[in-house]
């Protein structure tokens, strides 16, 4: 949720500023809204001064042992008069807070102008492409010949856009969750935390994903009548843990991580990438989320897309840098890093990992905030939160960018370990 001062004295300089994120943001409603509250306001404030003096002078009335029933009719009005002032200043806050929640994050004045994936800017490339001497194949051609990506199974027991991975290549799949969580926890410094596959609709809410895209997730209804919400993502158990909280300046910066599945309708991407592990309903992510003070958050999405970036280069896989224009970038993000690697069959590099800076907004959504060790003023966290990365779609470009002509898929060297020591999956 934005700031309500910016809507309340920086109206028109915001609608510019998400106009450039393809929203056309009702300044007209905005502002009649917020002008009939502020005279509600002050009319309501108005009569509950009235209604105060007129409550002492009962009491004083009673003290003296006085009778005036016209004194007590007009205390009597009085609150009737004041509850309905106050209930109609109830309703429309609901209205301008309704109005509020479905309002974006404004983009941050650094990242290009632009409405879609071309007006993307390249930031850096990195690794060399292999050269293939031989005819390559997808990972879809290549789960299949060694039966360790089923489709079929996965369709008979689930539907469409589900997989079931079985011997080597489900072995490597582990093997990369488990490698991520080694070197985010050892060397960059995060603290691994399991946490619940199924949320609250408060938690989706305080993230962002409600009430905007309910159609994207996946609603449970239970018998006990509690619905719950299987997670899109782990930053929204991660980043909740912060939620109605007021933390103390000396444990910040928080970093987390965790590796869970995730899940997905893709209500928004009907009939893309239908074949293969691009786009599931059900994959698996190591996520990092950093919860820090507004002023290093900055400084702290450079560091956490260097995390992510840092499992492509220890695995020798060849991705480029993009920084997503005002137009790509999610509802709760402000900036935001993409990380595509490169898949050989394709001829193209695809997202593996998104890195984005929400500033306060999930912030605010959540009322999480931290005390100022020197002012000791409470103040709004920022919070950070990105891939490290998708697993699924790491898979699928080793598969296809470590294939050997003699039909083997090597084993990239770090994960050899992992994997009781095997250099290739034949």
């Amino acid at each position: 949720m934005l700031n309500p001062d910016l809507l309340r004295y920086d109206l028109h300089n915001l609608a510019k500023k998400l106009l450039k994120k393809g929203f056309e943001l009702d300044t007209l409603q905005i502002s009649s809204m917020e002008e009939e509250r502020k005279n509600l306001q002050i009319k309501t404030e108005t009569l509950q001064c009235q209604h105060n003096i007129l409550s002492n002078l009962v009491k004083n009335a009673k003290f003296l042992k006085k009778k005036d029933e016209l004194l007590k009719q007009k205390v009597i009005k009085s609150n009737k008069n004041l509850h309905l002032f106050q209930m109609k200043l109830k309703r429309l806050q609901e209205k301008i807070h309704n109005f509020s929640i479905l309002i974006p994050n404004f983009p941050s004045e650094d990242i290009p102008e632009g409405k879609n994936y071309c007006d993307n800017k390249i930031i850096k490339c990195w690794g060399e492409k292999r050269n293939y001497n031989f005819e390559i194949k997808d990972h879809i051609e290549i789960g299949k010949k060694y039966n360790g990506l089923d489709w079929q199974s996965s369709a008979h027991i689930s539907g469409a856009r589900f997989v079931v991975m079985k011997g080597n290549i489900a072995l490597l799949h582990r093997a990369l969750s488990q490698f991520m969580l080694d070197l985010h926890t050892t060397s960059h410094g995060y603290i691994e935390v399991y946490v619940p596959y199924l949320v609250n609709r408060n938690s989706l809410y305080g993230t962002g994903q409600l009430p905007k895209f309910s159609d994207d997730l996946f609603h449970i209804k239970s018998s006990n009548k509690d619905n719950y919400i299987l997670i899109p993502t782990a930053e929204v158990p991660l980043t909740n843990l912060v939620s109605n909280q007021i933390v103390n300046e000396k444990v910040l910066p928080i970093m987390l991580t965790a590796h869970t599945p995730c899940f997905r309708s893709e209500a928004s991407s009907y009939g893309r990438d239908t074949k293969g592990l691009i786009r599931l309903h059900q994959f698996d992510k190591v996520e990092l989320v950093q919860i820090i003070q507004p002023e290093k958050s900055k400084k702290a999405l450079e560091q956490l897309t260097n995390h992510a970036e840092k499992v492509l280069k220890l695995l020798e896989l060849p991705y480029r840098k993009m920084l997503l224009c005002a137009g790509e970038i999610s509802f709760a993000a402000s900036k935001t890093y993409d990380l595509e690697v490169w898949f050989p069959s394709q001829k193209k590099y695809r997202e593996v990992s998104s890195c984005s800076n929400m500033l306060d907004f999930q912030a605010r959504r959540m009322k999480a905030r931290y005390r100022n060790n020197i002012t000791k003023k409470t103040c709004f966290l920022h919070t950070l939160n990105g891939s490290g990365l998708a697993v699924g779609r790491t898979l699928a470009a080793i598969l296809e960018n470590y294939q050997c002509s003699d039909g083997r898929i090597e084993v990239p060297k770090i994960l050899q370990k992992y994997m009781q020591n095997l250099k290739f999956i034949n």
